[in-house]
């Protein structure tokens, strides 16, 4: 009786040791943040939950998981911007976040369609300037739709129209103010350019800097990270001589963008992926996020890192559907081309 009490406790750990080496998760992402290793160092630390990471470029994660039909290991989709989320949920990638922890924590307007896939953090697409080229009265009240003024000829400084960042953007003016009005805008702001789109968001507040522009669009974020020092000291010179603004606190609020993740359909560990989406969403996390990526939390008794609270945390938010920024980026992208916004 004995030797069969022993072959089944030895049994019994087995079972349990091969459960446990089957407790993981598999993240494809395109972030390219070297502290999101920490995020998923703590949550297994937290949890025993193995984090398995594929990084790599939007497209090419997307073209992946299309080769990998229902074997795909992958259970989340981690990225920048909801026009790419929307991106792997148009072509039926991924599944209904079923929690209701998330849903109470992160608002409808930053979830996708089906609440297919959600925001882990904000970031405002705004307006930087030259204070010693800007003037209070110039800057004050600004909207995005004052930019196709003729004032501001010559004075403004953004990135090509193939960037997501701006597509999104348009795609949120096409939802507040229609097509044939965004239109209009778009002809008067490109003719407003002081040089042909070119680099990527720090390259305009640098422009800005360097009295190249008077003034730029580009993601909040940025700043932070040029004010770190971890861009350079030419960088962090230069993000000293700008100041930020946000546009539109006169009617609908400052454009507002995320960082999200999505559960794939054919996720193998879709509980380990709801646990680490919620996990994410914890007080500790967006404190976590926010200090290392300048982004602004989902929580709303959460600060950004102070040289982004420094800029102003109390302004009004766009609060137009993230969803919409996807589903319009077809729209969004003709009309770019359209108007011959390079």
């Amino acid at each position: 009786m004995k030797f069969f009490n022993n072959i089944f406790l030895i049994l019994f750990f087995i079972i349990i040791g091969c459960g446990n080496s089957t407790k993981e998760i598999n993240i494809y992402t395109s972030r390219h943040y070297h502290s999101d290793d920490g995020l998923y160092s703590i949550f297994t630390d937290k949890t025993g939950i193995k984090v398995n990471v594929i990084s790599g470029k939007g497209a090419a994660l997307i073209e992946r998981i299309k080769s990998e039909g229902k074997k795909s290991p992958a259970d989340i989709f981690f990225t920048v911007d909801a026009g790419n989320l929307w991106k792997v949920q148009s072509k039926g990638y991924f599944q209904t976040i079923s929690s209701n922890k998330i849903k109470s924590i992160v608002p409808e307007n930053l979830r996708g369609p089906n609440d297919e896939w959600i925001a882990i953090a904000k970031r405002a697409r705004v307006i930087f300037y030259n204070p010693k080229k800007v003037s209070y009265n110039e800057i004050k009240n600004l909207s995005y739709e004052d930019l196709s003024n003729p004032k501001w000829k010559g004075r403004i400084a953004i990135r090509s129209s193939n960037n997501m960042y701006n597509q999104s953007l348009v795609a949120s003016l096409i939802s507040n103010n229609g097509i044939q009005k965004t239109e209009t805008w778009a002809q008067g702001f490109i003719s407003n350019f002081a040089r042909k789109p070119q680099g990527n968001d720090r390259s305009q507040i640098i422009a800005v800097a360097n009295e190249e522009a008077d003034l730029a669009i580009a993601n909040s974020y940025y700043i932070g990270l040029m004010l770190s020092g971890s861009k350079g000291s030419d960088q962090l010179e230069a993000a000293k001589k700008v100041k930020m603004h946000f546009p539109n606190q006169e009617n609908r609020g400052t454009h507002i963008n995320i960082s999200g993740a999505g559960i794939l359909k054919n996720a193998p560990n879709s509980e380990n992926a709801i646990e680490f989406l919620e996990f994410l969403l914890s007080e500790e996390m967006q404190k976590n996020i926010v200090k290392n990526s300048y982004e602004y939390p989902i929580l709303e008794n959460v600060d950004p890192h102070l040289s982004i609270k420094n800029f102003g945390i109390n302004f009004k938010e766009d609060r137009t559907s993230v969803a919409d920024f996807g589903t319009l980026n077809p729209e969004a992208i003709k009309l770019m081309d359209r108007v011959g916004w390079k």
